[in-house]
């Protein structure tokens, strides 16, 4: 869950239509403020990691994965003397350590590794890495976003008592109301990308939600822009356009624990997206048990016998296993989905590899 100039930057609509010259914000504009203003919630010393746990987090197996695909990468640009490796909102820096330290030292060797982030440096971390405020261009590698289009803000919509879609408001305190019906790019992708049901006379029913998703289309697109020639990632909470919420998924998290929305700096604010309308033409969408299985995680339990030869291998590999289950776990992680846009190499570069072997 992170940020990147992209979801800063003022759509067709404006960042956020407020009620009149002085009244409240739409969650888009409120959530900007509350996640990446001067006292934001990403700003504080002790990041995402304090707060809510992500697959990087999880378990060093996600970071092998990565490098592996990164390796796999590798291979499509014929080995270049510089591989990049970007790590859109890296939060303080797990996943490209972690990518790192998995990578075999002649790959490592040649990496650029990039952290794109808008907090501070941490101030210890491998000197190897760049920290960024957004992307660079002309990137030839791998550029990989986990859970970062989850917090690129976004407005919000819901039905009144006639069936029309108006934005929602909010005050600082989470308190919402609506304002004026959905027009522009809003009413246009909410047509297109989030059709509500209706009754028998073509009116939604009132209370229903809509999370409008174009300002993430623009992210991802400009962030596959920076991609001269490689492979670009987004991993993310996700749903489909045939199956939207009908009450949308906007929520909060503090400390672990799920809490309501606040756009006032406290809690991470968070929503999952849409990945089947941020897809540029040509890309490619899974889901994370079936990327990870395809680039060797797998949650099989070791064979009992190796426990009376080798008990030390015998409690490693079932914390592996245990590990790769979480990963890769319907219901869960698992359902994550993968969005993935080749440039300039073919695709299929999840395809999976017989006796994929772990990169260290």
């Amino acid at each position: 869950m992170r940020e990147e100039t992209a979801a800063g930057q003022e759509g067709p609509d404006g960042p956020g239509e407020a009620d009149g010259a002085t009244g409240p914000p739409g969650w888009r504009e409120a959530a900007e403020r509350a996640l990446y203003g001067p006292s934001g919630f990403y700003r504080r010393p002790e990041g995402p990691a304090g707060h809510f746990r992500t697959s990087v987090h999880a378990s060093p197996l996600f970071a092998g994965a990565v490098a592996r695909l990164l390796c796999r990468v590798d291979t499509a640009l014929g080995h270049p003397a510089e591989l990049a490796f970007v790590d859109m909102a890296a939060g303080r820096g797990e996943l490209v350590t972690g990518v790192l330290a998995a990578l075999p030292a002649e790959v490592a060797a040649r990496v650029r590794a990039v952290a794109v982030e808008h907090a501070d440096r941490p101030a210890v971390l491998d000197g190897r890495i760049e920290w960024l405020p957004e992307p660079p261009s002309g990137t030839r590698g791998l550029l990989f976003a986990n859970e970062w289009l989850d917090n690129v803000p976004l407005d919000v919509a819901e039905t009144d008592t006639d069936g029309t879609l108006r934005r929602v408001l909010v005050a600082p305190d989470g308190g919402e109301h609506l304002g004026a019906p959905l027009t522009g790019a809003d009413a246009d992708w909410t047509a297109r990308w989030w059709p509500l049901p209706a009754d028998p006379d073509g009116r939604p029913e009132p209370g229903l939600r809509v999370e409008i998703g174009h300002p993430r289309d623009t992210a991802w697109a400009a962030a596959v822009a920076t991609v001269a020639a490689g492979l670009a990632v987004a991993v993310d909470y996700a749903h489909e356009r045939t199956a939207r919420p009908p009450f949308g998924t906007l929520t909060g998290f503090r400390a672990g624990r799920e809490v309501p929305p606040v756009p006032d700096g406290s809690c991470d604010i968070t929503a999952h997206v849409a990945l089947d309308a941020c897809a540029v033409p040509g890309a490619e969408r899974t889901t994370q048990r079936t990327a990870l299985h395809a680039l060797g995680v797998a949650g099989a339990r070791p064979s009992p016998s190796l426990a009376a030869t080798d008990p030390a291998r015998y409690v490693r590999a079932l914390a592996r296993a245990g590990e790769a289950a979480e990963l890769t776990a319907r219901g869960g992680l698992g359902d994550f989905g993968w969005l993935l846009q080749p440039v300039g190499v073919p695709a299929g570069l999840l395809r999976p590899e017989p006796a994929a072997q772990d990169p260290r």
